[in-house]
């Protein structure tokens, strides 16, 4: 008498959760634990454990109950608009250091912009967890 319940659960579809706001999270807001919550959907580029968010910060604004997407959230900035940042420079053994003005906002790995304040000229680096910014190639 047991089996025809007990295969009639287990036919059921499975129903996975995924990670949304338990609140509205504005933009460039870093996520806590009390922030979230699980809702009952499955999206293929969402995320289902909330240890994977907890600590990011939302690249734009995330609302309640809806499911939070990849795109969504990336590291914390580490350098912001305008921001005064060491622009470096290494080839061939050689290291360059200059002051930079950031032309964006970016996390730990993020490529922005940066206007070298002496020369004027724009270059495009890569942020490092020091907060300094290592050029890639000159994109004038």
């Amino acid at each position: 008498m047991r089996w025809p319940i007990l295969i009639a659960l287990l036919a059921q579809p499975a129903i996975a959760e995924s990670v949304a706001p338990a609140r509205t999270i504005r933009a460039a807001t870093v996520i806590a634990a009390a922030d979230l919550a699980m809702v009952p959907q499955d999206l293929r580029d969402g995320f289902q454990n909330p240890d994977e968010v907890v600590g990011q910060e939302a690249r734009v604004t995330l609302y309640a109950g809806r499911p939070i997407r990849m795109d969504e959230i990336g590291p914390p900035a580490l350098v912001d608009r305008n921001q005064i940042v060491t622009l470096t420079y290494h080839v061939s053994g050689l290291r360059i250091a200059a002051e930079g003005r950031s032309l964006a906002r970016g996390g730990v790995g993020d490529m922005i912009r940066v206007m070298n304040l002496s020369s004027r000229s724009t270059v495009t680096g890569s942020v490092r967890a020091d907060g300094t910014v290592a050029a890639i190639a000159n994109s004038q």
